[in-house]
Formats: structure tokens, C-alpha cells, sequence
């Protein structure tokens, strides 16, 4: 009997040991299976989609071309399409980042309209459709988490009043990391973030490369509303050329040099509001505003939904010879180019520059 209870004993000692060292475990995992779901973005690829803007000389988008048209080559290999789409109701999540710095005071009601309207056409009330509000001043807030509906983040841009500085970079980095995603990110739909502001940045912990790469790893069009005006200058607007270029995006500039091509000469006395030809308060000038605005609008509506977008799994072999020991193939790079082309005359192509096809290095 003694020996007996001696096994007992050590049988239940061992189990409080088993049961110490696994509570906690079991109570992360029950806590882990009770807190919302979290988003995980993709670090890296072995698929790559390469949405596709055709334009002819005289800017005006081409709608008609065909997979066959088009060669993508990733680090100079031709590469084989296994995805071609040119539907007008592809699947997209976008992104309306908006600076709301003390630079955007003096225009503010004009671009409060213009993203309004950005975000009523964008986000139609479809569930192919969907959208998040981010608004950066002195830090980047996550304003509207990821959703079909507009109507949430209209009455929110509605009361808003721009202050302070610009984390644009911050904002950039949070539209890539700490949001709710949907479903078949980043394929089906297809990642845009439109940049409302002028590409300053004041405030932000993050730098331009780093949210430059993350965009690229996420798969992340850059689109910018160039909040400049004409005669103003801005050297942060590198930024907007930088992300937009590296993604495959572009910028409209409404109240830039686009907005007086018709008008000869301008303003001599320089403004606070710019160096204006038509008089800063006055109906012309509105009018010219809100037809400048309501254009930019519609050309990054049409270059977001009339894209061409493909896919393509890498060939990533290596042309080194076999027996060739050390060999500086393409296939080890960690930032890969593409460039895709059409045997066609007249036609530009807008395309992202390239991509990363590993995680992001430790």
C-alpha cells in the first residue's frame, strides 16, 4: 500500500507540474480565440500582379487591347501571363489618406469636395468595393476602418478641420500594416491608396524608403491629389513622384500649371494662396477651382477602373552555369524590376517599377 500511495503521490505531483507549465498557454490560446481577428499583410510573394494603365499620345486611355499585346519581364526574362483582366468591376480596396496639416487650410474646402466625390464614385455601395479613411496630421489616425460603405467617411471628412503637421509616412505605413483587410488581398482586390495632400511630411517616425518598400511588399498602388497650388513651390512633392512612380500610380495636380493653360500670364504680387492669373475670392476663380478639381477626379477614377491587370508566377532560375561556383545571378535579388511592353506604336504603359519577392529580411 505504500508503495501505492508513493506512485499516487508522484502521479500528481507531475500532473500539477503538466498543469502549471500549460495554463498559461491554454489561457492565451482561449484569449487568442476571444479578441477580434488580426490582419496579416503579405511580406513577400510568389505571385505578382501588375495592374497596367494604357494611354495613347494624347493621354486618353485605351480600352481595347488584348493579353497577347502585352510582354511583362521581370529582371529581362519574358515572362508568362497567367492572369489577364480588364473587367470594369474588378475587385479594388482603397485607401483615402488625407493631410490635414495647416497647409491644407486655405483650399480645404475645395479638396473636402473633391474627396467626397472620390470616395461617393469610388465606393458605389458594391461589396466588390472597399474603402478606409486615413487622416494624417501631426499623427496618422485611422479614421474609417476598411468598409463598403462611403457614407461613415464622408460625414467624417465633412467635420473635419485641417491643424498642425504631416505624417504622411506614418499614414502610409498604417494603411499597409494595422487595418482591416478583406478577403483575397492583395489579388482579388487589388490594393490603391489615394494621397490627398502635397507630400509634405513633418512629423512622421517612419522615412520615405521605408514606406516605400512596404507599399511595393503589399502589393500597394500609389495614387496623389497634389494639393500644390500653381506659382507655390514645394520640394516634398518628390515624395508624391517617388511612391507614386515606384507603385505604378500618378499624380493630378488640379490647382497646378494644368489649370491656366488656357490663360496667358498671371498675378505679379505674390499671395499667400498662390500666384494666381485669375483673383483668389472671385467667381472665376472658383469656377476654374471646381472644374480643375471635378477633372483630376475623374482622371484617377478612370486610371483606377480601366486598368489592365496581370499576374504571373516568377521565373526566378538562375543563368549561371552549372558549374559555375559564384555566379551574380537575378535570382538572388532582393528588389526585383519589371517592365512590361506591347508591340504597338503610341502606346505609354504605367506599371509599378518592380517588387519583392522574399519576406522582409530580420
Amino acid at each position: 500500500m505504500q508503495q501505492s500511495s508513493s506512485l499516487s503521490e508522484k502521479a500528481l505531483f507531475a500532473f500539477a507540474i503538466l498543469a502549471t507549465a500549460v495554463a498559461p498557454a491554454l489561457a492565451q490560446s482561449q484569449a487568442q480565440s476571444q479578441a477580434p481577428s488580426q490582419t496579416t499583410f503579405r511580406t513577400g510573394t510568389n505571385e505578382v500582379m501588375v495592374p497596367v494603365t494604357a494611354t495613347d499620345s494624347k493621354g486618353r486611355f485605351i480600352s481595347d487591347l488584348v493579353q497577347s499585346d502585352f510582354h511583362i519581364y521581370d529582371e529581362g526574362r519574358e515572362q508568362k501571363i497567367d492572369f489577364f483582366s480588364h473587367e470594369q468591376s474588378q475587385p479594388i480596396v482603397i485607401g483615402f489618406l488625407i493631410d490635414m496639416s495647416n497647409r491644407m487650410k486655405v483650399q480645404w474646402e475645395h479638396y473636402r469636395e473633391s474627396t467626397t466625390e472620390l470616395m461617393l464614385s469610388l465606393l458605389p455601395g458594391d461589396k466588390k468595393y472597399s474603402g478606409y479613411l486615413i487622416t494624417y496630421g501631426n499623427q496618422a489616425e485611422l479614421v474609417t476602418d476598411t468598409s463598403t460603405d462611403p457614407d461613415v467617411m464622408v460625414q467624417k471628412v465633412s467635420k473635419m478641420k485641417p491643424a498642425g503637421g504631416a505624417a504622411l509616412f506614418d499614414a502610409i505605413y498604417m494603411a499597409c500594416t494595422s487595418r482591416k483587410a478583406v478577403q483575397g488581398e492583395p489579388y482579388e482586390p487589388r490594393r490603391v491608396i489615394v494621397i490627398v495632400g502635397d507630400g509634405h511630411d513633418s512629423s512622421s517616425k517612419k522615412n520615405l524608403q521605408e514606406v516605400q518598400e512596404i507599399a511595393q511588399r503589399n502589393q500597394v498602388t500609389i495614387y496623389a491629389m497634389d494639393t500644390v497650388a500653381f506659382g507655390m513651390h514645394n520640394d516634398d512633392e518628390a515624395n508624391l513622384v517617388a511612391l507614386t512612380t515606384a507603385t505604378g500610380g500618378k499624380i493630378e495636380a488640379p490647382l497646378g500649371e494644368k489649370m491656366y493653360k488656357d490663360i496667358s500670364g498671371y498675378l505679379s504680387n505674390v499671395q499667400d494662396a498662390g500666384n494666381y492669373a485669375i483673383q483668389v475670392g472671385t467667381g472665376g476663380y472658383t469656377a476654374e477651382v471646381q472644374k480643375s478639381i471635378f477633372s483630376s477626379v475623374a482622371n484617377l477614377i478612370g486610371e483606377i477602373t480601366t486598368q489592365y491587370v496581370m499576374r504571373y508566377h516568377p521565373d526566378l532560375q538562375s543563368d549561371c552555369p552549372p558549374d559555375q561556383v559564384k555566379c551574380d545571378t537575378s535570382a538572388d535579388k532582393q528588389y526585383r524590376h519589371i517592365k512590361v511592353t506591347v508591340g504597338l506604336p503610341n502606346v505609354t504603359l504605367h506599371h509599378r517599377d518592380g517588387y519583392y519577392p522574399f519576406a522582409v529580411p530580420q
